[in-house]
């Protein structure tokens, strides 16, 4: 007999259900959320297993890497749709959530969700990295700026370089008030040299990769945004089509119709939230900053007069995402001119 497996997971614990083809629970059972654990639990010879359902979360990747080793058949399946499902249960507990989970593996009613590799996971830890402590820095300079305007000092318009020479001309024989700005600096000094690091870090990895660099043909992308979408799409092989990929980072609006309406929102906005934004960033680059002018820019250009600005930087990011997939399967670097453009693009 066919047997079916859901993991409700946790920090500590994980809620393991069993069910057989006929629905009926063989076993309910709650261990620590480690690999080990839950191999020991999934390897019993008593179950047939046919497909193990892991929810994606924070520790899926980990989870999931350990048990395709022991080779079981684990699935990812994707969260919202996940929560849709089991918000038809009256209680909610952990045990129940896995019991639901294991309900899903057995109808086949859930949506799979792509782990990425360890390369990419990696990559991505670097640009998590890097962001994070880039954000810090900058909430240290705001908040200097904040205490020192309390004292009605204005550090004004400054750069990156000379923002701590200026906080030592405004505190200059304020003895006190010195010492608290010298401590928040060499805080900031520490930010910006970490982050200084990790970019060259960054700037290694991009000169190294041939689709990075390919990827850089295009104008407004830099090596940040070719290294996040590389570590973002991971396996271009699996969309079977590169227009796929805007709708998969939630770049594409959302559609409610019922009956006689048919609206047309906002865009989704699911997938991944930096790819995203990167891509929108780079799309205002190349709309407002770049001074070479190409069919791709042209076309952004008649949609912000027909639509707005704001729309045609959405519209260009969700073509660009669709143009560097292109490129990126095919080989190929950007096109300036329409006639050359590959009609998949």
């Amino acid at each position: 007999m066919k047997h079916y497996a859901g993991l409700d997971v946790s920090v500590k614990e994980s809620a393991i259900c069993i069910m057989d083809e006929t629905g009926k629970v063989c076993r309910e059972v709650k261990v620590v959320s480690h690999p080990e654990d839950l191999i020991e639990v999934l390897k019993d010879p008593a179950w047939r297993l046919v497909c193990v359902g892991l929810e994606a979360g924070p520790l899926s990747q980990w989870l999931f890497s350990g048990l395709v080793e022991a080779d079981l058949p684990v699935v990812c399946i994707e969260t919202r749709h996940t929560k849709a499902f089991l918000k038809a249960q009256v209680n909610k507990s952990d045990r129940n959530d896995a019991r639901g989970i294991a309900q899903m593996m057995r109808v086949n009613l859930f949506r799979p969700v792509h782990v990425k590799t360890l390369v990419s996971q990696k990559r991505r830890a670097l640009l998590t990295a890097r962001k994070l402590l880039q954000e810090k820095a900058i909430a240290v300079e705001n908040d200097i700026r904040g205490l020192l305007r309390n004292f009605g000092l204005k550090v004004g318009v400054v750069g990156v370089i000379k923002f701590e020479e200026r906080i030592f001309e405004l505190v200059d024989g304020m003895t006190d008030l010195a010492e608290i700005m010298t401590s928040l600096l060499e805080a900031r000094r520490t930010l910006r040299e970490q982050v200084g690091k990790l970019h060259q870090r960054l700037l290694s990895i991009v000169r190294e990769n041939d689709a990075c660099r390919r990827l850089m043909t295009i104008p407004g992308v830099g090596p940040i945004v070719s290294l996040a979408f590389t570590a973002t799409i991971d396996i271009p092989a699996r969309f079977k089509s590169s227009k796929a990929v805007g709708p998969a980072l939630g770049l594409t609006p959302i559609l409610n119709q019922s009956g006689e309406s048919n609206r047309v929102g906002r865009i989704s906005q699911c997938g991944d939230g930096m790819m995203r934004t990167l891509l929108y960033e780079a799309a205002q680059v190349m709309l407002t900053r770049t001074i070479k002018w190409s069919w791709l820019k042209a076309w952004a250009m008649n949609i912000a007069k027909r639509r707005g600005k704001q729309k045609a930087i959405v519209a260009l990011a969700r073509r660009l995402a669709v143009i560097m997939h292109r490129m990126w399967c095919d080989g190929t670097e950007f096109r300036w001119t329409k006639e050359t453009v590959p009609a998949a693009a």
